[in-house]
């Protein structure tokens, strides 16, 4: 019965810290832009030069 004491405000305690996080991720800003995320990844980046192809050309 005693453990009870002990897990219900670690418990509360661990619930309020994820709440606190979510809200400042809110304020933050971490959830304005959800599209950009999943379109970037389809956008192509500048190619980069690959160390074998350059030795190759000196």
């Amino acid at each position: 019965m005693n453990i009870i004491a002990i897990l219900i405000p670690v418990a509360l305690l661990l619930g309020g810290l994820g709440l606190a996080a979510f809200i400042w991720s809110i304020r933050t800003g971490q959830y304005d832009d959800l599209d950009g995320a999943a379109r970037r990844i389809l956008i192509d980046d500048e190619p980069v030069d690959d160390p074998v192809d350059t030795a190759r050309k000196t």
